[in-house]
């Protein structure tokens, strides 16, 4: 078979040319928001040729736009993603993302939301090992313990203001009880964008957690992975940082969010 040949046959099948577009446009994404015609072609695998063609029929029809020399998701992209979610709350939108976070470590990913002055279970996916830790909807722990709330104080300096009035309680050997200690953590926490916490509100139990903004770059809540230590030693919370992290981007980009600093 010929080289035009190959060419025709594979932009006759729908699905392959659909498979390709996907891949060129999951090569995007918040921390990447611009990428040139290289990027796209390292990061899909295509050939220069394919990755130019696509590129240009995407950008004809309004799914990439042009910045320099480089390429964004399309405006239009935005028109069509809104009716996605409209009407919907957000925790049904983030759901399915906390039961592939859930399949992918095998371990219980919650999603906690900020309320008075502490965090609340607003969303699970419970793990199906059989030792796990006690984790349920609607369930309220204290701030200033546990890798969530780390994450909840560090994007809320009003938050952070008020748990800092109250004595901090101590629950565990580990956990922070020094208001000088937690501040130093929750710096951290913002500086590193993510926070991995081991036994500070339970003995023998691990957490890591990452923040989900919205359109305003507002603080959501936070997504956290959270086990028995014996199955999340800190050198596997570390290996599942890559995960946690680009699960919080997919739930901030799904609704409409962005990051902090960005435009």
């Amino acid at each position: 078979m010929s080289t035009s040949d190959a060419l025709t046959k594979s932009s006759s099948n729908p699905l392959l040319v659909l498979g390709k577009i996907s891949s060129i446009l999951d090569a995007f994404s918040l921390s990447k928001p611009v990428l040139s015609l290289s990027d796209i072609r390292e990061h899909t695998g295509m050939p220069t040729s394919t990755v130019q063609r696509l590129v240009t029929n995407l950008m004809s029809q309004g799914f990439l736009d042009r910045e320099d020399d480089a390429y964004r998701i399309g405006m239009r992209m935005a028109f069509w993603a809104a009716p996605a979610t409209r009407g919907m709350e957000v925790i049904d939108i983030l759901s399915p993302l906390l039961k592939t976070l859930r399949d992918t470590t095998g371990e219980t990913a919650c999603f906690f939301k900020a309320e008075q002055h502490y965090r609340v279970c607003v969303a699970m996916a419970d793990t199906r090992h059989a030792l796990r830790r006690e984790m349920h909807l609607g369930k309220v722990l204290p701030l200033h313990a546990g890798s969530a709330g780390r994450v909840l104080l560090a994007w809320d300096q009003d938050l952070m203001d008020a748990v800092l009035r109250d004595p901090l309680e101590s629950i565990t050997e580990s956990t922070i009880t020094s208001s000088e200690d937690l501040e130093a953590a929750v710096k951290k926490t913002r500086v590193d964008g993510f926070a991995i916490t081991v036994g500070e509100r339970e003995d023998g139990a691990s957490g890591l957690s990452a923040p989900v903004f919205d359109s305003a770059a507002g603080l959501v809540g936070a997504v956290t992975i959270s086990g028995p230590t014996l199955r999340m030693p800190l050198e596997t919370c570390e290996s599942w940082l890559e995960p946690l992290l680009a699960t919080a981007e997919h739930m901030t980009r799904l609704i409409g969010g962005r990051f902090p600093g960005e435009t």
